[in-house]
């Protein structure tokens, strides 16, 4: 019994400190070199602690003063610091629940992108790029007119940000 406790022991230690390691602690360092971060607590880690395949996004809380540009750049800065890993996908989850879930490549672009790309850009096509929890397309993609598609872009940002966490926010208020 003893030995079974020191294994299950090992293990969660030896978790904990993958994702340290891999994924936590890199970006935790990233995100506190930039102030304007204060106001969002986003902690990244593996998949149950021990999937390297799977990147979980997890918005923990926001502070009174914190805006979807927060969240969206809290977000670019921790891919850009996982930008050299590779993931099959990142799960953006709100307090542990999964609601959104992005490609690896489609993270990794992001991370790649993030200091060269218009962040607008990054912003208005993000939505088409992610599934809901249950495998379906979040958004569709849009055709037409610039300043048509550009509108139907930035409700789409809009409203993932809604089903993301503002929603539960709201609710929690």
């Amino acid at each position: 019994m003893r030995a079974l406790l020191v294994a299950v022991a090992v293990a969660l230690f030896g978790a904990a400190a993958l994702n340290g390691f891999y994924v936590t602690g890199p970006a935790l360092l990233e995100l506190r070199e930039d102030p304007r971060n204060e106001t969002v607590t986003m902690v990244p880690h593996l998949r149950y602690g021990v999937d390297p395949t799977v990147i979980v996004l997890d918005l923990v809380s926001l502070g009174s003063t914190a805006s979807m540009a927060d969240v969206d750049r809290v977000m670019f800065q921790i891919a850009h610091t996982l930008r050299t890993r590779s993931f099959t996908a990142a799960h953006l989850a709100y307090r542990g629940s999964t609601k959104f879930i992005l490609s690896g490549a489609d993270f990794q672009e992001i991370g790649r992108d993030y200091g060269s790309q218009n962040p607008i850009y990054t912003i208005r096509t993000l939505p088409e790029k992610l599934y809901r929890a249950d495998g379906t397309r979040a958004f569709g993609t849009w055709t037409g007119g610039v300043f048509g598609v550009l509108t139907k872009q930035m409700e789409d940002h809009q409203a993932m940000h809604v089903d993301w966490y503002l929603r539960d926010v709201a609710q929690a208020r």
